[in-house]
């Protein structure tokens, strides 16, 4: 069982009832699920680019990942509905404890000239999203092996129904915000 799960079952918790004054434990906000999603706009030219960050996000995420497809077309873009444009991978369970436990102890740390993560980058529903520039970050990515620097995003879905109470639960996870 990967760490973060474990600190949350137990710290986490009580730190969370004690703030809030929750009255069940059920009440207590948990992390839902993970997604990382990666667009990549140059497929549209070049069907192996779109191979190249599917391999990338498998190896940063352990899971397969899925196309992400055009909902409707872009003439100015040059997009047709339909087409391949990105991926993404949905982490729930074990694996999204991993993931959220790589990302805020050894990938955040390594970028450069980093000074913490936005606070105000939640949705108003207890949800987080962070962008990240480039994949090289990540220890599983081997930096000969990258044809291009990709970024993507990582969105922390809560079941909290205050930002207030998300940003503490990512808080207490470690979550390095800027002061």
């Amino acid at each position: 069982m990967s760490r973060l799960k474990d600190l949350y079952n137990e710290q986490i918790v009580d730190a969370m009832m004690k703030k809030f004054e929750y009255k069940n434990v059920m009440e207590v906000p948990k992390l839902s699920k993970i997604v990382v999603n990666m667009g990549v706009g140059e497929a549209k030219e070049n069907a192996k680019l779109l191979d190249a960050a599917v391999s990338d996000m498998e190896a940063i995420t352990g899971q397969k990942a899925v196309l992400t497809r055009a909902k409707n077309s872009v003439a100015n873009f040059k997009i047709r509905e339909g087409m391949p444009i990105g991926c993404k991978v949905t982490l729930r369970g074990e694996k999204m404890y991993e993931f959220a436990d790589r990302l805020i102890n050894l990938a955040l740390p390594r970028v450069r000239d980093f000074r913490g993560v936005n606070p105000n980058a939640f949705d108003g529903r207890g949800n987080y999203a962070l962008g990240i520039k480039e994949q090289l970050i990540f220890p599983e990515i081997e930096y000969d092996k990258v044809d291009k620097v990709r970024g993507m995003d990582v969105i922390f879905v809560t079941t909290a129904k205050t930002d207030e109470e998300a940003r503490e639960l990512l808080t207490l996870f470690n979550m390095p915000f800027a002061k």
